[in-house]
């Protein structure tokens, strides 16, 4: 259907005056009946209502006129999509899918660094899960997200963009405390708060340390995420292995110690996205990631 059509149509409709409209659409009254004309046979319905006293919408140009114009406002944002990446190299609209441990430090520096480098992109931040992430690309809601590796992951592309240490949190008054550096055997006997099934990554992660330094620790609580660890620590609950990054969150009474864990063994965050997702912006942000 001719965008030009459409916006004849709603000139006419708004003017109730063909004569105006074809004065404001800056044409002759004639080739703008025409245009109207063959609208309404593409449509096969009549939209306006002509007689000697003026011109009215019909009903079915009423209901035409809302679509119409939601069409033409739709054209006018994707014209300006375009310009807005022709004049800035990138630029657009992205959506970015967050969980909430990447905002310790690498989501605020990826950001500070795009409105600096990226000024013309628009990132919509949407905070959700690993899983809800991975289901969003897949269905094209999402763009890019930052999530913890994972099985599911591998039908996607993906970077790792950060790594970890693992450290040891525990209250200020803890005997741990009194260390410098600490090792998993330390840990033995020691009551320990942990990661519950809903955070299988840092689960599995924290469970694969243990078990390679042959400790059990007495577990006294699981929890999904670190901040909820880190507030059961402060109140004097139990120690607890987390992110490094997790040291930016202030809680009373908590402090953290280097722990030496076996080689390797760090805490990976990914950027994943869909192969086949052409948007300019992603790519400019891949070359972004690519610099941090």
């Amino acid at each position: 259907m001719d965008l030009g059509h459409l916006r004849s149509f709603v000139c006419v409709a708004e003017e109730l005056h063909f004569g105006r409209a074809a004065r404001r659409l800056g044409m002759t009254q004639p080739p703008l009946s025409r245009q109207i004309q063959l609208l309404e046979a593409r449509l096969g319905t009549v939209l306006l209502d002509r007689s000697r006293h003026g011109v009215a919408l019909t009903a079915a140009g009423q209901a035409f006129l809302a679509e119409a114009r939601a069409v033409l406002a739709a054209s006018e944002r994707a014209i300006q999509a375009a310009q807005r990446a022709r004049e800035h190299r990138t630029g657009g609209v992205l959506k970015l899918g967050f969980f909430s441990a990447s905002t310790y430090a690498f989501l605020p520096r990826l950001i500070a660094r795009a409105r600096a480098e990226l000024p013309g992109t628009e990132i919509v931040l949407l905070e959700m899960s690993g899983a809800a992430q991975l289901e969003a690309l897949r269905v094209g809601r999402l763009d890019i997200g930052l999530a913890r590796p994972s099985q599911d992951m591998l039908t996607l592309s993906s970077r790792c963009v950060s790594k970890e240490e693992l450290v040891l949190a525990l209250p200020l008054d803890h005997p741990l405390g009194a260390r410098r550096r600490l090792v998993l055997r330390d840990l033995q006997d020691q009551d320990f708060i942990g990661y519950s099934e809903e955070g299988p990554y840092m689960r599995a992660l924290v469970a694969q340390a243990l078990s390679v330094a042959g400790v059990t620790p007495r577990i006294v609580q699981s929890v999904a995420q670190a901040q909820t660890i880190l507030s059961l620590v402060s109140v004097g609950m139990g120690v607890a292995l987390v992110p490094s990054d997790a040291r930016r969150m202030a809680f009373p009474n908590v402090t953290t110690r280097p722990i030496t864990v076996p080689p390797g063994l760090t805490v990976e965050l990914y950027g994943v996205w869909r192969a086949d997702n052409g948007n300019p912006a992603l790519q400019a942000l891949q070359g972004l990631l690519q610099r941090l």
